[in-house]
């Protein structure tokens, strides 16, 4: 949260609350993300470029758009990993790079579908069926829901009514009470 200077005797009013709840809640948000988020190596990287390529020629901002999706939002590589694999697979003759409308287009050579091949199954959003690839990486349902939660949070302390935000604030209460009462349970 950032801390502001307030002169002696003046009032904290109800926006510098809710900026200050939101204030609280991306930074709980930033700290999740930080601890939680996946980290992919290169060759997660290169694997699931070429098995994208292999499937259809696609420019990087389209590739980085398949991974997010198909992993469900919880891997969304940067194209700062993105973009210098793809330099790195032209370089190595596994890709070619076509100009239209302003856009490179990428798409496997020979080589390339080889090698595609040759990684298939290795691919970060390819499960064994039993779980999906978020919770793989122990991020089971309770923090996405927790994320959700936040936000519809934050929603009703920046628009609701004060009735609105009391009812909000006791149905946060009693969500609170009804967690820490399961995990109680033996």
């Amino acid at each position: 949260m950032s801390a502001q200077y307030r002169p002696r005797g003046s009032r904290f009013s109800a926006d510098d609350a809710a900026d200050a709840f939101r204030d609280a809640v991306n930074q709980i948000k930033s700290e999740f993300d930080r601890k939680v988020a996946p980290r992919m190596g290169r060759g997660d990287v290169r694997s699931a470029v070429l098995a994208l390529l292999a499937e259809q020629p696609m420019h990087g901002y389209q590739i980085i758009r398949e991974i997010e999706s198909r992993t469900d939002g919880a891997w969304k590589p940067s194209p700062g990993s993105v973009y210098p694999t793809l330099q790195m697979l032209a370089d190595e003759g596994l890709v070619t790079v076509e100009t239209k409308e302003d856009r490179k287009i990428y798409s496997l050579t020979d080589e390339g579908a080889e090698a595609a091949a040759d990684s298939s199954g290795t691919v970060p959003w390819e499960s064994d069926g039993a779980t999906s690839w978020t919770e793989s990486l122990h991020m089971g349902p309770v923090p996405k829901a927790g994320a959700e939660l936040a936000q519809a949070a934050t929603q009703a302390a920046r628009v609701g009514t004060p009735e609105q935000q009391q009812e909000v604030a006791d149905v946060l209460n009693e969500a609170r009470r009804k967690i820490y009462s399961i995990l109680a349970k033996d």
